[in-house]
């Protein structure tokens, strides 16, 4: 059983062994696609691969669409070449449900896989579908930093400042490369466009419309484009940046799903790690609840991804979602689970959730700090939304979620995960004294950042943006220290743009230093700290 179009044609050999397989014509469906691009998307990761391909295909064989996806890829060629081309661009979706039922389904909506790369003839190929006026939407699954056009100051990054001069013919950055084909379709019609930011990040849609308004104003008044482009990207209907809240956990490829499609008879099955170390595989493990609220604001029209459980609402009613599951529900617990399981050796997310402190730890996180002041939407009840992350989403046992990944960026999670919480409390005239599990994990965060697990071990640390400006302003703390040197720390705590706010200005900063020092008094002090601040 291979994963490619001549293999799919022994359909018999994939339905005796569980699998679901399309249920149209690939090639019809290409060459409709083609014709006429309705959707492209930018990354082509795992969570782009098991929702919202999953998605098109619940469309098209429901007769909705004609239709499939382009995907462009951005960042890491390697998962275009290496891994969607060589299987026809279909993929395995793999849903580990809490029951223990595992659910294999073959997606084939991915008519092309291209490389955003301006050397490549997939580029050429990106900038004659993006001038069509039957494309629809653009969405985007790039991570937050795949938007960033300015550092931590607020100034223009410099190798954005130099695409500024060269213009949209020359450009190198993610942003800038898109920014370049919405330069195209400008110029060949100024057609409407949506351009939809899938990112788990707060207020996703302003920030990819910022990002594209930085472009188009250096490139204008670089005198590389004229003013009109400007004019069209913030004109918003032409141009509509409409805000989403994604939530589905589609984490690395699983070894034991791959021994399990391999005992299946499915050949060529295991991940590759690439040069970029993306870790991709021809199947996506993921979990079964989804859930994908959108602004509806669309100046050339959308697929009716409403009839594929995708909820549709105004852009404050999506802020409301957005806001209770980044700020309260689910990231929040988290990153709260990552920091405190990377300190504590774990290899599993769904693990943590069986151990007594953490599982008070994240308990209290969402519940006893977080529902009080959590914002509710209307379209989802928070009370509802948390219990099923506290009881089923985060301890699914099949779900092979690492803290080691969710560790990620935490620098750039911070201040909204849990810095709305406390200015809600200030706001609100709260005590902050109530807060035990939040100064918890910002301790714990600091404590991460030394590298040195709670047994005293060198620990890796997972990639952060800001991990060469924070760890020089921890020299000199080691394990054992009763007085550690807290000048770094305490510049640390008073950085805004990562907390959300001045910990010191809000009261918090001495509680924090005094949980972080208790920390340090030796190895199994995190464990300690923890079981006393929580029993």
């Amino acid at each position: 059983m291979r994963l490619t179009d001549e293999g799919l044609k022994d359909r018999q050999g994939w339905l005796d062994h569980g699998y679901t397989l399309p249920q149209y014509d690939r090639g019809r469906m290409r060459q409709a696609t083609l014709a006429t691009p309705r959707w492209i998307h930018f990354g082509a990761g795992n969570i782009f691969r098991a929702y919202q391909t999953w998605l098109m295909q619940k469309l098209i064989e429901a007769g909705e669409v004609s239709e499939g996806l382009i995907a462009a890829e951005g960042y890491d060629d390697e998962i275009v070449d290496g891994m969607l081309n060589p299987h026809d661009d279909l993929n395995i979706l793999v849903t580990l449900k809490a029951s223990g039922s595992v659910e294999k389904t073959v997606i084939g909506s991915l008519a092309a896989a291209l490389k955003l790369d301006p050397a490549s003839a997939d580029f050429t190929t990106l900038r004659n579908l993006f001038i069509q006026p039957s494309l629809q939407l653009a969405s985007f699954t790039i991570t937050e930093k795949g938007y960033r056009v300015r550092d931590e100051k607020g100034q223009i990054l410099p190798e954005i400042a130099a695409e500024f001069e060269r213009g949209p013919q020359a450009a190198l950055s993610y942003i800038g490369k898109v920014a370049a084909l919405l330069s195209a379709r400008y110029q060949n019609g100024a057609l409407p466009i949506a351009l939809v930011s899938m990112d788990n990040c707060s207020h996703n849609g302003e920030k990819l419309k910022q990002a594209m308004v930085t472009m188009a104003e250096g490139w204008t008044r670089a005198g590389k484009m004229e003013a009109g482009f400007l004019d069209y990207v913030q004109d918003e209907g032409q141009v509509s940046f409409p805000w989403t809240m994604i939530d589905k956990i589609t984490p690395r490829p699983d070894p034991a799903i791959e021994a399990l499609l391999k005992q299946d008879g499915v050949e060529d099955v295991s991940p590759i790690i690439t040069a970029r170390h993306t870790y991709i595989a021809p199947f996506v493990n993921a979990e079964e609840c989804e859930y994908l609220v959108v602004e509806d604001r669309f100046p050339n029209g959308r697929p009716p991804l409403e009839k594929a459980g995708v909820m549709f609402a105004d852009r404050q009613t999506v802020e409301r979602v957005e806001r209770m599951k980044v700020s309260t529900c689910l990231n929040p617990v988290h990153t709260g689970l990552a920091v405190f399981g990377c300190l504590l050796g774990f290899t599993k997310i769904s693990a943590e959730m069986q151990d007594p402190d953490l599982k008070r730890l994240a308990e209290r996180i969402g519940r006893v700090e977080g529902l009080p002041v959590v914002t509710n939407p209307g379209i989802l009840a928070p009370e509802q939304f948390l219990d099923e992350v506290l009881t089923l989403r985060i301890p699914n046992p099949f779900m092979p979620d690492t803290p080691q990944r969710i560790a990620t960026d935490t620098s750039q999670k911070l201040g909204v995960r849990f810095g709305e919480t406390v200015k809600a409390y200030l706001k609100e005239g709260r005590p902050l004294s109530d807060l035990k599990a939040i100064p918890l994990v910002y301790a714990g965060w600091l404590r991460y950042l030394l590298g040195i697990d709670d047994q005293g071990q060198p620990m890796p640390l997972s990639p952060d943006p800001l991990l060469d400006t924070l760890q020089p302003l921890l020299e000199g703390i080691t394990l054992g220290q009763t007085c550690p040197p807290l000048t770094g720390v305490r510049a640390i705590l008073k950085n805004s743009p990562i907390f959300g706010l001045d910990l010191e200005a809000a009261g918090l900063i001495e509680r924090v230093e005094a949980l972080l020092t208790a920390m340090l008094q030796g190895p199994g002090a995190v464990r300690q700290t923890l079981h006393e601040q929580l029993d």
